[in-house]
């Protein structure tokens, strides 16, 4: 089946694309966009009871669940520890490799450089240092390299807040609800594990009702979901009149590394 755009979104552990870039890429597969997330760790640290085995089954079953919500046609986990992850040539190779399996025309991933989670740098720097051997064949020859070098973009994380720069913004309010479902989905870390290391593991709802889980994902994680942290760049994409009204908003940098490309042909490409 052929398909409009191939989008892949690397990040460092299961759970990540669906908090930072679950809307947009719910939105693009309704347009028909081919989606697959890349876990460069299979997040067997990621709890406070939990030992390695078990939970790296576990969210490895939360992440096939997840991506069911958005319209994920693939999602690959490699493993590596939770942790322990660097940008090293296996790394790089593998993240070749994957992007050129998946013929991918757009790229997410980290920012290589900020505050926060190292594993989350290290991907972001992994895929910098891939970036410059997606179109050359001489690495990684088992896989036919990209005729044209995708588009590669940067969503932020916790780490990344104060410096992130929202260049391409994406109206979230119609996939919103599968977003939040996704995440829903990675228990072990919405209810669990970072509830236990912010301090408000007593607030987890007991009740198993979905409106309840969704308010409190949605207090819990407003930053990354709401449009007010980019509103001034909402209302410039939108205009004044939608760009107001819009609730629900992910953002993107690009990144100087990729194809060349601008602001305006990017948006243009995504189409939302």
């Amino acid at each position: 089946m052929p398909y409009p755009l191939k989008v892949i979104v690397i990040k460092a552990h299961p759970d990540e694309a669906e908090l930072y870039a679950g809307g947009t890429c719910a939105r693009l597969a309704d347009k028909g966009a081919a989606i697959k997330f890349l876990s460069l760790t299979n997040g067997d640290a990621g709890h406070y009871e939990m030992a390695r085995k078990p939970l790296k089954r576990r969210r490895a079953r939360e992440a096939y669940a997840a991506a069911r919500h958005l319209g994920v046609l693939d999602y690959e986990i490699l493993d590596i520890h939770d942790g322990e992850l660097m940008p090293d040539l296996e790394i790089r190779k593998a993240i070749i490799a994957s992007v050129r399996r998946w013929q991918a025309d757009l790229v997410i991933t980290f920012h290589d450089e900020q505050p926060g989670h190292i594993d989350n740098r290290m991907a972001g720097r992994a895929v910098r240092d891939a970036s410059g051997f997606f179109t050359n064949g001489n690495l990684v020859p088992a896989y036919p390299p990209l005729a044209v070098a995708p588009i590669c973009l940067k969503m932020t994380d916790y780490g990344a807040l104060s410096t992130h720069q929202h260049e391409v913004v994406v109206d979230v309010d119609a996939s919103i609800e599968r977003k939040l479902k996704a995440c829903g989905e990675h228990a072990t870390q919405f209810y669990e594990f970072a509830p236990f290391e912010r301090g408000f593991l007593d607030r987890v709802p007991a009740s198993e009702d979905w409106a309840i889980q969704r308010e409190f994902i949605l207090t819990h994680w407003h930053e990354f979901m709401s449009a007010d942290v980019m509103r001034e760049a909402m209302l410039v994409k939108y205009g004044p009149e939608r760009g107001a009204a819009i609730s629900y908003a992910e953002s993107f940098q690009l990144a100087d590394y990729g194809r060349e490309t601008s602001l305006a042909q990017v948006h243009d490409i995504l189409g939302i």
